[in-house]
């Protein structure tokens, strides 16, 4: 995550044949480059030496208005080759494409199931990202599609939320990290990633009715009301990451409305800040049957493709929309060719088909990322009396839960079913030696404590039921939506209460330990009756394997939370106004802001049982020496020691409280991760570049990104709510306690240093150290050059006194940070 600032400004260049090239040269031997397009003396689209933009001209000025209107919608229903298809135009070369869901992996036959994306989220690693990435990716081209509808980004407003278990959290700076590593690794397969939901798809609705959905706050119907700022700066930021940095090849459009328009027709969201703001240039596909409001709407505002297939976009009502001027033969164009552009892009055209060969899935290799992802995502939240590790050699055990002997995922649309299934109880069997181990299905609370008395441990497996379609009644673990048939609850939830469970076996053994396979947060009101609590989240095909080397200290927990865990309930944002939640007459208002997940409990100073960030590790580790690095950019680091007797994992984040600018700010909010395993006595120093973009808010006025002037408070530490380091930086501005340069001794020496002026300064008189510096114009901006040799060693204010271009009064300073050097002059340690 510490490469934010160097990702930053690296966009995807729409229309070089070098991207192509380059997917096609990332692929396995099995597709070798071979074109399905034709002879480029009879098709010159298919001319791979031309640009994507070159050859989409060419073949729109060859396609009839039939074959582009067959284009723009999808071809069949779901089946057992794929989740999507559309047909392509044989006539002119232009392939069939096969879509695939998903965010666990490819829904067609079997697969490798991986953890969850909130699990993937928990690792705090980008590069693990990348890793999942690719191996969907690599599977979904073995499946025989082309693109994948993945990731799902949008941040987590409510923990009810059905689909929370497939986003990457509540925060959007983590969101927007995972995302473009989950999407770089899938594209360098060759296969098209598909961010979503645009935006922002933040609930399924009430009523429990899978696979539609609930009516009260419906996905399909609701409208979601937010402010511009809040919008720009929680919900859009992880689509924009996607778009900028990463070139998603794909984007699809939400259920919901915003603001009165639904998503697949909003054109202020698809044109206007995609296209025109961010530079997609990929093309819009809508959710199944999201696009069923409009035609014109929706093919003026920007929704390229709709799937399955054509209701909107069936021939007939293109037709009549093009009859009657709703929609210009321009506008057809636009759609169809982001969609051809996209093709070209990714070398859809110019490579054979992708087989569908489950044989050529590197079947053990994606099992491990698989186990490490679990690994790495398990967040243990509570270790009293050191419950855990286990022992190498136990004398016996309880496992008890129905959970911890088969797979456990989410509904909907990511319903993997796994290659093969390694669970928990199994693993724990074998990792125990000759233990002995005995099981309880954790349906009776009496018969779970008889089973857990006496045993040198118990371990309780306890799971939620998540799925698309409907949200959760409650966050307890007894919650669950009623199938509307049976009157049952979904899932295995609801046969017994897993809390009542828990509490009778935290009273049988006192070293009883819960193991939580949640897809989000949920109450834990017997927390302190037990020894250790960990978060496995959806942990995957590999749930087994990965959990017993955790519990046995094989492996340390790598997991820091990305969502907050509430103590009570009601204590979560929107959880006390159904105006905000579920809404009312289908109108859900945002009013709470910028306030979402850890910046709603910080702001209103509630406590919760687990804060966002947290984890533990078995090892402990000292947080020191917060410093700002010498050299070009803001880069800030501090030190961090393993102090404990075992190798661990330490996630030092640093957050950012900005100076206020409005009723719904925060104290805080992430702007840096790092991510070190450290052996016992090991120390490093993890760095955190920043750039402007954490420092500003967004201008709704202007339209655009504004740094906020004055004193940002820095906090460094192992959780929203452990933030042992601190200290200021000034923008515009002199901070006390301002955060010191890390290294006297790379001190560059300097005669003389040039500072940027404020902006809009049509004169200015700029003083320093009793000094008046020399003030020139350069860039179109004014620029003050202080003699650095002329100030003593230490901290200097420089003094900006001037006029902006209607005469008013400008006051501002700056701080130079000056140390001494060989030469006996000072040299520039700062500046701000």
């Amino acid at each position: 995550m510490h490469e934010r600032t160097r990702r930053a400004g690296r966009r995807r260049a729409w229309g070089r044949t070098a991207l192509a090239l380059g997917v096609l040269l990332a692929l396995p031997a099995t597709a070798e480059a071979e074109s399905r397009c034709g002879d480029p003396a009879q098709r010159p689209w298919c001319d791979a030496s031309r640009t994507p933009e070159q050859r989409t001209a060419l073949l729109l000025r060859a396609m009839t208005i039939d074959e582009k209107l067959g284009l723009m919608a999808g071809d069949q229903l779901a089946s057992s080759e794929a989740t999507g298809v559309s047909d392509g135009v044989p006539r002119l070369g232009v392939p069939r494409m096969r879509h695939s869901d998903g965010p666990f992996g490819p829904r067609v036959g079997r697969a490798t199931a991986m953890p969850g994306p909130l699990a993937l989220a928990a690792s705090f690693d980008p590069a693990l990202a990348a890793e999942n990435g690719a191996v969907i990716a690599s599977e979904v081209r073995h499946k025989g599609s082309d693109l994948v509808y993945a990731p799902t980004v949008e941040p987590m407003r409510t923990p009810l939320a059905g689909r929370a278990f497939e986003g990457y959290g509540e925060d959007p700076y983590l969101a927007a990290e995972t995302a473009v590593g989950w999407i770089e690794g899938a594209q360098r397969q060759g296969v098209i990633a598909t961010v979503k939901h645009f935006a922002p798809n933040s609930q399924e609705g009430e009523g429990g009715l899978p696979p539609l959905t609930g009516i009260e706050g419906s996905r399909g119907l609701v409208d979601a009301r937010i402010d511009e700022r809040t919008l720009h700066e929680i919900y859009l930021p992880p689509f924009e990451a996607a778009v900028r940095r990463a070139g998603v090849g794909a984007v699809m459009c939400a259920y919901n409305s915003l603001n009165g328009q639904f998503a697949c027709e909003n054109r202020r969201l698809l044109q206007h800040v995609l296209r025109d703001q961010w530079g997609f240039g990929g093309f819009v596909v809508s959710d199944y049957y999201a696009a069923m409001k409009s035609t014109a709407a929706s093919v003026n505002a920007g929704t390229d493709q709709e799937m399955p297939f054509g209701l909107l976009y069936g021939p007939l009502l293109l037709r009549a929309a093009l009859a009657t001027g709703q929609i210009s033969e321009a506008a057809v164009d636009r759609r169809v060719g982001a969609i051809l552009r996209t093709m070209f892009r990714f070398g859809v055209f110019d490579r054979p088909a992708f087989r569908a060969d489950d044989g050529a899935i590197d079947r053990p290799a994606h099992a491990a990322v698989a186990r490490r992802t679990a690994e790495q995502g398990a967040v243990l939240l509570q270790n009293r009396r050191a419950a855990l590790p286990l022992p190498d050699r136990p004398g016996s055990l309880a496992v008890i839960g129905e959970v911890a002997t088969r797979y456990k995922g989410g509904g909907g649309s990511s319903n993997v079913q796994p290659f093969a299934f390694r669970d928990p109880l199994a693993a724990i069997r074998a990792r125990a030696g000759g233990a002995r181990v005995r099981y309880d299905p954790g349906r009776d609370p009496v018969a779970a404590a008889a089973a857990a008395k006496g045993a040198d441990a118990a371990i309780v497996f306890v799971e939620d039921y998540a799925s698309e379609g409907t949200d959760k009644p409650c966050l307890a673990l007894r919650c669950a939506p009623l199938d509307p048939v049976s009157g049952r609850p979904l899932g295995q939830i609801g046969l017994t209460d897993p809390d009542a469970v828990v509490d009778a076996v935290a009273r049988a053994n006192p070293r009883t330990i819960v193991v939580l396979e949640t897809g989000g947060p949920v109450l834990a009101p017997w927390a302190d009756r037990v020894g250790a609590v960990l978060e496995a989240w959806y942990p995957g095909q590999e749930a087994g394997p990965a959990i017993a080397r955790v519990l046995f200290g094989d492996v340390d927990p790598g997991g820091r939370l990305p969502v907050t865990f509430p103590a009570r309930d009601g204590d979560w944002p929107t959880a006390r106004d159904r105006r905000q939640y579920p809404g009312v007459l289908l109108r859900a208002e945002y009013s709470e802001g910028r306030r979402i997940g850890y910046r709603h409990y910080d702001a209103l100073g509630i406590a919760p049982r687990w804060p966002f960030g947290h984890g533990l590790s078995y090892a402990r580790f000292a947080l020191a020496d917060l410093r700002r690095e010498p050299g070009p950019g803001l880069v800030l680091s501090a030190r961090v020691t393993n102090v404990g007797t075992r190798t661990g994992t330490a996630v030092p984040q640093l957050y950012l409280g900005r100076p206020s600018t409005g009723p719904d700010d925060a104290p805080r909010a992430l702007a840096g991760v790092a991510k070190v395993q450290l052996d016992p006595g090991g120390s490093t120093r993890v760095r955190f570049p920043l750039d402007d973009r954490a420092f500003s808010t967004w201008d709704v006025a202007a339209e655009r990104w504004r740094v906020v002037p004055g004193c940002h408070r820095v906090q460094v530490g192992s959780s929203s709510r452990d933030l042992p380091l601190s200290g200021r930086l000034g923008r515009d501005a002199a901070c006390a306690d301002e955060v010191p340069l890390a290294d006297v001794a790379r001190c560059r020496a300097r005669r003389t240093v040039t500072i940027a002026l404020p902006r809009g300064l049509r004169s200015a008189r700029v003083t320093y150290g009793g000094r008046r510096a020399t003030v020139r114009r350069s860039r179109g901006r004014l620029r003050a050059r202080i003699a650095l040799a002329r100030v003593p060693a230490g901290r200097v204010v420089v003094r900006i006194r001037g006029r902006d271009s209607r005469g008013r009064p400008v006051r501002a300073t700056r701080v130079l940070r000056t140390c001494a050097v060989s030469a006996g002059r000072p040299a520039t340690r700062a500046r701000r």
